[in-house]
């Protein structure tokens, strides 16, 4: 170890995170001495300790993990395997056709149906889908952005139809479409027509589903596409703050749906940035419903979130350290104050979940709730020189940030301009390079490397069969429904559409009549029509 000759103190070399805050070799009160943490209580605004006054000591964090392939009999199968197995809600995925709008008989969907998530045509496949789960005591998530307003539209009917209460219905719905044009892409209509729908929802739910949760904003999708931690916060938040303000426009009151929005975040990286991210973000997010937007409640000002292991963070190259540090994004997501909590499988770096790698994940959850202590006590960081610090830190850094994107002229336009995507872009491209170089070590990629004998790999076959049969059920449904009705309803949402009034009770008259999600969508289509991705030169 080096000696400074002028302070005969040891020096070291400097160590940053990947937000690019520099950590200091030792802290002390000195550090937070300032701050107000030692008055801050959880279940107490600014909510920094948590949102609620007893946390897991009371009720653990729901365990959701994600799921959902090939035709909706498969995923109601793992969806009975997943809760027979402990978990206590329902992560759906759906599959790429779905996702951006199409039917499973669209030449576009071929090779497609079913591959990468469940197969959603009509209203009868969410009937098959749920067979035999409990709507009001398993909570539903639906991860789709693309043409969420559908899906939403069809689990309302859903729940109608059998004769469930739909304002005490629970669930969520990711349906954050401005992530999309940041980071996944399935995208279909131009950026405020998308925006308009995502509004749609916020005021349907807020009339008549109160307790559902319309919106989960995805800063998951920002971080795996490259974001730093700062950024991931930040721009999740804009783009919260811009869902609220055409809310409000709408004539909504700030207390009437605020406690309704939700986040997904992403887990992978150093342990006490990602904890001091979340912590930092929770207070932050606080006052800005406070004092922006002068919410009264308390709980209009609650990050409510899901957090858990990001695949980013896992690697193809000795696949079972991804069991390691799952465990630790489990531990951190728990030290963090999340809600619900969803792990990506050892697997995941290359192939949908298997069985065996899913029920991995799901006891990984269940040891850290039951074996850990995990539940004893609340925030049991709180207090700490470093976290404590930290946390200050990154509430300081994630409004700096949002700060750029005002100067982009807010994230709707920083979006359709492509400001946003080039700065997650280049900060991928440094995070590529640091892994590269080794600035940014990953064991098993970068270091402790080894030579590996090419393994046989369980892939999640495509099932062309499955997908033949779906088609084939589409096609019946069509022929069994009252195709005058459909066509009725589908001039119903066209002319709702052209007055720009919100969509969202046609569609659910639409899909209560089996119109297919194409057919809706592309009636929309029709009307909005669709997205160009900017060119960059």
């Amino acid at each position: 170890m080096e000696t400074s000759a002028k302070s005969n103190k040891p020096t070291v070399k400097p160590v940053y995170l990947e937000s690019g805050i520099e950590v200091a070799p030792v802290y002390t009160g000195d550090d937070i001495r300032n701050l107000n943490t030692i008055w801050e209580m959880p279940g107490q605004y600014p909510f920094t300790r948590g949102i609620h006054p007893l946390m897991y000591r009371k009720n653990p964090f729901t365990i959701r993990q994600y799921a959902g392939f090939a035709t909706p009999e498969e995923t109601n199968e793992r969806f009975h395997f997943l809760l027979k197995n402990g978990q206590t809600g329902l992560n759906v995925a759906f599959d790429l056709p779905t996702q951006c709008g199409l039917d499973s008989d669209d030449p576009r969907a071929f090779g497609e149906v079913g591959r990468v998530g469940m197969t959603i045509d009509t209203l009868k496949d969410f009937k098959i889908a749920f067979k035999n789960i409990d709507l009001d005591k398993i909570t539903v998530s639906l991860t789709i952005n693309g043409s969420p307003i559908v899906l939403i539209a069809m689990y309302t009917a859903l729940a109608e139809k059998w004769g469930y209460n739909i304002k005490t219905l629970r669930g969520t719905a990711q349906n954050d479409i401005l992530k999309e044009f940041i980071g996944r892409g399935t995208w279909i209509f131009p950026v405020d027509k998308s925006v308009k729908l995502v509004i749609d929802t916020i005021e349907y739910c807020a009339k008549n589903l109160p307790k559902y949760s319309p919106v989960s904003v995805c800063g998951y999708h920002i971080r795996e596409s490259g974001a730093n931690p700062v950024q991931e916060m930040a721009y999740a938040f804009c783009i919260a703050k811009a869902y609220t303000d055409g809310a409000l426009q709408r004539g909504i009151n700030i207390d009437e749906f605020a406690s309704r929005l939700s986040f997904n975040f992403d887990i992978h990286g150093n342990m006490f940035e990602q904890i001091a991210k979340f912590r930092g973000g929770r207070r932050l997010w606080a006052k800005i419903i406070r004092e922006e937007y002068k919410a009264k409640n308390d709980n209009s000002c609650w990050l409510r979130m899901i957090a858990g292991g990001g695949g980013g963070g896992l690697t193809k190259e000795q696949p079972e350290n991804n069991i390691i540090r799952s465990a630790y994004y489990a531990l951190i997501s728990a030290l963090s104050g999340t809600q619900t909590m969803a792990l990506c499988s050892y697997d995941e770096a290359y192939t949908i979940p298997t069985e065996k790698a899913a029920e991995i994940s799901l006891r990984t959850m269940q040891i850290l709730i039951h074996e850990m202590g995990i539940c004893d006590t609340v925030d049991p960081l709180g207090g700490s020189y470093y976290v404590e610090s930290l946390t200050d830190r990154f509430e300081k850094e994630i409004k700096e940030e949002m700060k750029k994107v005002d100067e982009w002229g807010g994230i709707v336009n920083a979006v359709a301009t492509g400001k946003i995507q080039e700065s997650v872009s280049k900060q991928a491209y440094i995070r590529e390079m640091g892994i590269e170089r080794g600035d940014i070590p990953k064991v098993g990629v970068n270091m402790f490397k080894r030579e590996e004998s090419i393994k046989p790999v369980d892939f999640h076959p495509y099932n062309e069969k499955a997908a033949n049969n779906q088609i084939t059920k589409l096609h019946q449904v069509k022929q069994e429904r009252n195709n005058n009705k459909v066509t009725q309803c589908l001039e119903q949402v066209r002319k709702d559409a052209q007055d720009d009034k919100n969509l969202m009770p046609s569609i659910v008259a639409a899909v209560k009549e089996y119109a297919t999600v194409g057919e809706i969508i592309g009636v929309l289509k029709e009307v909005y029509g669709e997205y160009n991705e900017p060119v960059s030169f």
